[in-house]
This record gives structure tokens, C-alpha cells and sequence, in this order.
């Protein structure tokens, strides 16, 4: 039996735990409160970032659009000049991007590549039509003003912000050699940029398996043997392998169709 003190004891004690459960009840629905106004704030948060992130993707896709848009006029400019090779640009574009898929699938993914691939020989704008035109070998002189075309390019796309690395560098070294023998630099192996080693090949094979007013344009076979025979000397061995392992379909798609599958335009 409870001695009369113990109970009032006990009875405080009720009184004590029932006032902490009211004030932690209490104290744990606040926190419930401001839980839930986080969360939705959050979500607030949430929704303002994706918004956010959709029109930066819009206004990306505007921008890429712009370049390429640009990219292209000014490759349609050049080739207005030299209509007889025809596509040549988008063709040696798709080419180079085949390449480069299997040397370094990260360079053909990067739009600049495409840009500089396209551009290669933009600074022929600058070349007098009486030599790009010319039916015989051009002299001394002509050959000086025709080796120029690369410095000339380079000075056009270095004012665009859009084409600052790698699109530069095809531009201004897609005529170097392996072995140093080419121009305007005369630099050698991988003093090279990649991305113009790679398309040193695909420049020959279009140049190659194209038709010209005064000859036929050659097999994909033939072009292959050639360049094979130049690896080492004019062309990068690692482009010219990556070419002997592009299955012939692939090659004959492009040099038929001549239709570019555009990173930057995808």
C-alpha cells in the first residue's frame, strides 16, 4: 500500500511528465513544421533550377545554332569558288569525324573538330581566282601566295570566340607532314595537333577518290594503298590504321551520299 506521501510524491512526478510530453510533443510538431516548409522549400528550389537549366539548354541549342549556322556559311563561300570539288568540305568533315571516332572519340565529339574540319580551307577566299583556277602547275610565286591559305584561315577564325582551340589549329597545320615536310610551319609528328593529323588523311582520301576534270576519281582500295604507302613519312601511322580499320560501306556511304551526321548540328 502507498504511504500518503509517496502518492503526492508520485502525483508531482505524473504532473512533472506530463507537462515534458505536452512540451516535447509541442517542440516535435514545430520541428515537423519547419521540416516541411524546408521540404517545400526545396522543391521551390527544385522546380526553379530545372526551369533554370531548360532555358540555358534552349539558349545553348540557339547558340550552336548560330555557329553552325556561321560555320557554314563560310564554308558555302569558299566552295562557291572551286564548285568542281563539289561537297568537299562536308565530305572530308565526315571522314575526319570517322577517324577521329576511333583515334579519339572525345575530339569527335567536340564541336570545335567539325568547325575546324569544315573550315579547313577557308583562307582560300583570299587566293586570286587566276591561280585557285589555274589549269597547269602553278610557279614559284603562285605556289607562295597558295601556301599562304593556311596563315590566311587562321586569321579569319581567330576572331570568332566560338572557334578559339582546336579549330584554329586544323585550319593553321591541316597542310603540315608527319616528317616536317609540309607547311606553313614545317613542324613534325606530334608537334602536330591531333585533330589536323587525323584529317591530313581524310583531306587525301577525298582528294584522292574524287573525280577531277582531268581524271577519274580512284577506289577506296587504291586511296588506301596510297595513303598506307605515305604512313610515316607524310601522314600519322595511328590516323592512317584508324583508316584501314573504317569498314569500306562507311567510306562509300560518305563519298556517295556526301551528307555530314553534324555533331554540333545533332
Amino acid at each position: 500500500m502507498m504511504r500518503a506521501g509517496e502518492g503526492a510524491i508520485v502525483g508531482k512526478l505524473d504532473d512533472h511528465l506530463g507537462g515534458e510530453v505536452v512540451r516535447l510533443r509541442a517542440e516535435l510538431a514545430k520541428q515537423e513544421r519547419a521540416m516541411r516548409a524546408r521540404e517545400e522549400e526545396f522543391g521551390r528550389y527544385i522546380l526553379q533550377l530545372r526551369e533554370g537549366l531548360r532555358r540555358e539548354k534552349r539558349h545553348a541549342a540557339e547558340v550552336t545554332h548560330s555557329y553552325v549556322a556561321a560555320v557554314r556559311a563560310l564554308t558555302n563561300a569558299v566552295e562557291a569558288r572551286d564548285a568542281y570539288t563539289g561537297k568537299h568540305a562536308e565530305r572530308v568533315a565526315a571522314y575526319g569525324l570517322e577517324l577521329a571516332r576511333i583515334v579519339d572519340p572525345a575530339l569527335a565529339e567536340d564541336p570545335e573538330t567539325e568547325f575546324g574540319f569544315l573550315l579547313h580551307d577557308v583562307g582560300k577566299v583570299a587566293v586570286p581566282d587566276a591561280i585557285l583556277h589555274k589549269p597547269s602547275a602553278l610557279n614559284r610565286r603562285e605556289m607562295g601566295v597558295m601556301r599562304r591559305h593556311p596563315v590566311t584561315g587562321h586569321e579569319i577564325v581567330s576572331h570568332s570566340d566560338f572557334l578559339e582551340g582546336k579549330a584554329q589549329g586544323i585550319v593553321l597545320y591541316h597542310h603540315e607532314r608527319w616528317d616536317g615536310g609540309g607547311y606553313p610551319g614545317g613542324i613534325s609528328r606530334r608537334d602536330i595537333p591531333r585533330a589536323a593529323r587525323i584529317f591530313a588523311v581524310a583531306d587525301t582520301l577525298d582528294a584522292i577518290t574524287s573525280d577531277r576534270p582531268y581524271r577519274a576519281g580512284a577506289s577506296i582500295d587504291e586511296a588506301r594503298e596510297e595513303i598506307a604507302r605515305c604512313s610515316g613519312t607524310q601522314f600519322d601511322p595511328e590516323a592512317v590504321e584508324a583508316l584501314m580499320e573504317l569498314p569500306d560501306d562507311v567510306l562509300e556511304r560518305i563519298r556517295s551520299e556526301t551528307v555530314l551526321l553534324s555533331v554540333a548540328a545533332s
